[in-house]
């Protein structure tokens, strides 16, 4: 039985991206993703808060969901742009209808991200990793925005590897590396840990990923029940969850270099 090839595919900062390609086409001189900027709900409204912000926002300490008000205090020189509901829509369209192109098997996780299942694919793509950084070029000069690809073997791992270092990046995380590239990882980053159970994993002193995939996996489910063999089992890089796809007849599936 061939071993699973899963990709997950993510935007780079979406909203802030997709504004950014908008203006762009409309005439701008100015990129958005290069200067202190926010995506930004209508203040006047009552939904001033930060939807989305560029990386040299970030540096400033601005974060998702905090209010303009506090944004523009950390950042006096910060810009503020409206969000535009239907030209993300259009793009995510652009994103998801592309990756079609190299498999039926695509779950649309959300709005910008996907996941594609190669599996037992080999003999159309005899190179996944080259074939990872063809979409993410691709994408780039089609469309003028940037993506992660992460490359693993099930969709967790495939996830995690897609949050290693942006932007415009390909990452592998199969299991002889989750030691290396995973475990090193504040516990926080692993995929479904809710708010109120890192403090409780702190007071057990779990602080890594590591730290969470040696502990005892019957004390963690006398602690948390089955989310506590959930949380040893990601820790582990274990995840058996298949890609969730509706099966619709491709258009093409090229093979080219």
């Amino acid at each position: 039985m061939d071993e699973r090839i899963i990709f997950h595919v993510d935007v780079n900062n979406a909203f802030l991206s997709w504004s950014a390609v908008l203006l762009l086409k409309n005439g701008c001189k100015l990129d958005i993703r290069k200067i202190p900027a926010v995506i930004g709900g209508d203040e006047d409204k009552r939904h001033g808060i930060v939807l989305a912000k560029s990386p040299i926002a970030k540096r400033f300490g601005i974060v998702t969901a905090e209010t303009l008000y506090s944004a523009r205090k950390k950042c006096p020189n910060l810009k503020v742009y409206p969000a535009d509901y239907s030209w993300y829509y259009k793009q995510s369209q652009l994103f998801h209808n592309y990756l079609k192109q190299y498999t039926p098997n695509i779950e649309k996780y959300s709005i910008d991200e996907a996941f594609l299942d190669l599996t037992g694919m080999k003999y159309i793509y005899s190179d996944y990793i080259k074939l990872a950084y063809k979409i993410k070029d691709d994408i780039k000069k089609l469309f003028g925005f940037t993506v992660n690809v992460g490359v693993a073997h099930n969709k967790l791992l495939a996830k995690m590897a897609s949050d290693f270092t942006k932007p415009d990046r390909v990452h592998t995380l199969y299991e002889n590396e989750i030691p290396s590239k995973m475990w090193t990882l504040n516990v926080s980053e692993l995929l479904m840990l809710g708010r109120k159970t890192i403090p409780k994993l702190s007071n057990m002193r779990i602080r890594t990923i590591g730290d969470l995939a040696k502990t005892d996996k019957e004390l963690l489910s006398k602690k948390f029940g089955k989310h506590g063999i959930m949380m040893w089992e990601y820790a582990n890089g274990i995840d058996n969850s298949e890609v969730q796809y509706k099966f619709e007849n491709p258009k093409g599936i090229g093979n080219s270099t």
